[in-house]
């Protein structure tokens, strides 16, 4: 696979040859968008699922963060600045997060370097894992800060009950794109460093402004669901 994505990158660059830096750049960020999309695909269902579980409970540990700033100083954004400790994790683990999985796969999609079926088994195994392991760490975080159960169900509500506005399809779309963005920027570079500096403003902006974010806004909701909050699963 690697030598055939190899031959892939080869005859893009044959077919459309230039001589400016800038889109050589791009052509760059471009074929390692696709090596890492298509290596995504490719991974066992196992590999899937674990990765997804551990990323569930790496996300789960920014809430922890999270709430415990929200619940001492009450501070949205500095809540939000915390909660980038989990994004850090999940980089440095090489976890994996349901909604970084729609720009690299899908550049390896349309490169042809995987199939539907694979992009299906990696958004199911990793959304059904995801939620997992979110629900196993709020569930222990429930039980171990009681205090922070009003907190918490204050901003599960805040995300369960949103109207279909144009305002809630605006926050949903740009939380996808603090997350597309967080993922070309940890993609265009090797500096960890610069990584992590990308995992740390994506999580600010992402949980500070509390913006839509499918497994975010579900850990929420599941912390609320157990402690107790007039909430159900089916909100």
């Amino acid at each position: 696979m690697s030598d055939s994505r190899e031959a892939r990158a080869e005859q893009r660059r044959q077919d459309g040859p230039n001589d400016e830096a800038v889109e050589e750049e791009i052509e760059i960020e471009f074929e390692e968008v696709v090596g890492e999309g298509a290596e995504r695909l490719h991974r066992t269902l196992r590999a899937t699922l674990v990765t997804g579980f551990l990323g569930g409970v790496e996300v789960g540990i920014g809430v922890l963060v999270y709430l415990g700033i929200l619940y001492q100083t009450g501070d949205q954004l500095l809540a939000g600045l915390g909660f980038s400790i989990g994004l850090i994790a999940l980089l440095l683990a090489h976890s994996e997060l349901f909604t970084e999985n729609f720009l690299l796969p899908i550049a390896a999609l349309v490169a042809r370097e995987g199939t539907w079926l694979d992009l299906a088994k990696l958004w199911g195994g990793t959304l059904l894992s995801n939620l997992l392991g979110g629900w196993l760490i709020m569930a222990i975080i429930v039980l171990a800060f009681p205090d922070w159960h009003p907190v918490l169900a204050e901003t599960a509500e805040h995300f369960i009950e949103a109207p279909l506005t144009l305002e809630f399809a605006a926050l949903a779309i740009l939380g996808g794109a603090v997350i597309t963005l967080m993922t070309r920027m940890q993609t265009g570079t090797e500096s960890v460093p610069a990584k992590i500096a990308a995992a740390v403003a994506g999580g600010f902006v992402l949980a500070g402004f509390q913006l839509f974010h499918s497994i975010l806004d579900s850990l929420f909701a599941f912390g609320a669901i157990i402690s107790g909050a007039p909430i159900t699963y089916l909100d």
